[in-house]
């Protein structure tokens, strides 16, 4: 092998190792039977959520995560793989991605890490369903906001009636 395929190698390799550099989840899928269109779509869909997809060689991946957070993702590294990664949301790769794959009725997960936990394909599948972190932040301010507002209302309706007395 040349000096500038190895160069060239170890561009990626570096590459690959920035982007997972500070991530919070990588979900490892096989993307296989998608047409063009519908690969587009779904970068889109990731692009939205600041999930970064890229397809690699998996022996480049698999150098890459070599003694970091994510080598578990090695044994689901072959066959055709692609790689989503999320530094924001630990939840979005695995959420859009299933998003897109029961629209397409295509693809599967094959393995991911998030927060520094190894997930299966069928733990990548739960994790998929945990909302977004603004959707959890809603739902916890709305569940606090509720009563407080039942309160509001109950004491105006105690004020009023003594000022009609």
């Amino acid at each position: 092998m040349s000096i500038e395929a190895k160069q060239a190698k170890q561009v990626i390799i570096d590459e690959i190792k920035e982007k997972l550099n500070g991530a919070q989840s990588a979900v490892v899928i096989d993307y296989m039977g998608i047409t063009v269109a519908q690969a587009d779509a779904m970068r889109k869909k990731l692009r939205e959520a600041n999930v970064d997809y890229t397809v690699y060689k998996n022996t480049l991946v698999k150098r890459a995560i070599e003694g970091t957070e994510f080598e578990p993702l090695k044994d689901a590294l072959e066959g055709p793989s692609g790689l989503a990664i999320s530094k924001e949301d630990a939840t979005a790769p695995a959420r859009v991605l299933k998003e897109v794959i029961d629209d397409f009725k295509k693809m599967s997960f094959k393995a991911g890490v998030v927060e520094g936990k190894f997930c299966d394909q069928a733990q990548i599948t739960e994790v998929a369903n945990i909302p977004g972190r603004d959707v959890l932040i809603a739902k916890f301010l709305g569940s606090i906001q509720s009563p407080v507002s039942k309160a509001v209302r109950t004491f105006q309706a105690i004020a009023d009636a003594k000022a009609e007395a």
